[in-house]
C-alpha cells in the first residue's frame, strides 16, 4: 500500500550559498561550520540517507563544496522551530496597540525557537499573547529584528501583516533608531568613533562572528559609539547601530581590542585588563557572578508607527544585574583614586 504523498515530503532545515571565496571543502565540514549543535556523525548519516543536497542533487559526505554552491539539508519532518507551541510566559510589555508591541526582553530569554531551544522563547510567549500574529520571511511570528539570548532590552513586534511589511522595510532601510549600552574591557581611547568592517561567520570558530575589513566576505556593518564613563580597566559605551548584523556590537568591539565584559563566546569572561593582585581577581569574579552574561543592553528603540506615521521612541532602564556591576566598578575606581 502506497504512503500518502505528503508523508514523503522533505522539509528544508538548512540552506546556505557558498560565498565567492569558498575554497573546496568537504560538505560535512562545511555544514559543521554553519550549523550550531550539529555533530559530524549526524551530518554524515544525513548525507548517507540522501538528505544533503548541493544544487538540488544528493551528495555524499566527501563532496567538495565550491563557490556559489547551494547547500541544503532536508529531512522528513518540519524543523522543530516551525512546530510552535503557545506558552503563557510573562512579558514586560512597554507599549501595545492593534499594530505593534514593544517588549523589554529579559536576559536569558531566547527570541525564537531553534536548535536546542524549542520552548520558553519570546515567540512562544507572543503566540500565546496575540491571535493571528503574522509570520516574517523566515516563518517566525511577529519578529522584525532580534537580540541575543543574553542581551537584555527592547524589541518591537509586528501584530499585523501591514506592520510586518512597514517595520521590516524600516530595518532594511536602516531608518530605525537603536541605541545600546555596553561595558567593554580596556580604556577606549577615543571619546567617540565609528567601527566599520564586514561581519560574517568566523572561519575558525563557527559560533563566533568575525570582522573582515577588506574583501567581499561577510556583510557591511557600521557601529557608532561614544564613551559614557571610564572605570579603571573597563569602559561604558553607548552604541548606535547603523546596521543590524548578528553579534554586531560584540564582534566589532572585539575587533578593536575591547571585548564585551563577561562575553563568554568572545573571550570576555577572562580578565583581559587590570592588575595581577589576588584582590582584583576576586573583585572581577564577583562582578562576573553579579552579571553572568555579556554586559549589553538594548536601551533605546525608535521607529515610525506603521499606520499613524508618528515617530515613536522608547527607552528602558539598564537592568539590575548590569547596574549592580557598573556600581561595583564605579566604587572600585573611586577607591583607587582616593
Amino acid at each position: 500500500m502506497n504512503q500518502p504523498e505528503e508523508q514523503n515530503e522533505l522539509h528544508e532545515h538548512f540552506r546556505y550559498v557558498a560565498h565567492e571565496g569558498q575554497e573546496p571543502l568537504r560538505v560535512d565540514k562545511f555544514l559543521m561550520n554553519f550549523m550550531e549543535n550539529a555533530t559530524r556523525n549526524k551530518i554524515q548519516q544525513a548525507a548517507k540517507d540522501g538528505n544533503v543536497l548541493v544544487n538540488d542533487i544528493p551528495v555524499k559526505s566527501n563532496y567538495k563544496v565550491k563557490a556559489n554552491d547551494i547547500v541544503r539539508l532536508v529531512l522528513a519532518h518540519p524543523p522543530h522551530e516551525q512546530l510552535l507551541v503557545a506558552e503563557d510566559i510573562p512579558l514586560d510589555i512597554v507599549y501595545e496597540d492593534d499594530q505593534v508591541m514593544v517588549v523589554n526582553k529579559v536576559a536569558g530569554m531566547v527570541v525564537h525557537p531553534g536548535h536546542g531551544n524549542y520552548s520558553g522563547t519570546l515567540v512562544n510567549a507572543l503566540i500565546h499573547h496575540c491571535e493571528n500574529i503574522p509570520m516574517n520571511s523566515n516563518e517566525r511570528p511577529g519578529l522584525v529584528h532580534r537580540i541575543d539570548k543574553d542581551t537584555s532590552g527592547l524589541l518591537v513586534i509586528a501584530k499585523t501583516e501591514l506592520a510586518m511589511e512597514k517595520l521590516s522595510k524600516q530595518f532594511f532601510d536602516k531608518s530605525t533608531k537603536r541605541i545600546y549600552h555596553a561595558l567593554v574591557w580596556g580604556n577606549v581611547k577615543e571619546d567617540s568613533g565609528t567601527i566599520e568592517g564586514n561581519i560574517g561567520r568566523s572561519l575558525k570558530n563557527r559560533l563566533q562572528m568575525s570582522v573582515f575589513p577588506e574583501g567581499d566576505f561577510g556583510k557591511p556593518a557600521v557601529t557608532h559609539y561614544k564613551v559614557l564613563d571610564r572605570f579603571s580597566y573597563v569602559t561604558l559605551v553607548e552604541c548606535q547601530l547603523e546596521t543590524g548584523r548578528t553579534h554586531q556590537i560584540r564582534a566589532h568591539f572585539k575587533h578593536i581590542g575591547h571585548t564585551l565584559f563577561n562575553d563568554e563566546r568572545y573571550g570576555g569572561e577572562r580578565i583581559l585588563k587590570g592588575t595581577t593582585f589576588t584582590k582584583y581577581k576576586q573583585f572581577v569574579d564577583n562582578c562576573f557572578n553579579i552579571l553572568p552574561r555579556q554586559a549589553l543592553h538594548a536601551k533605546t528603540l525608535g521607529f515610525v508607527h506603521p499606520t499613524t506615521g508618528e515617530f515613536m521612541e522608547f527607552n528602558s532602564e539598564v537592568p539590575a544585574d548590569m547596574k549592580e556591576c557598573l556600581d561595583k566598578w564605579m566604587n572600585y575606581t573611586e577607591n583607587q583614586r582616593a
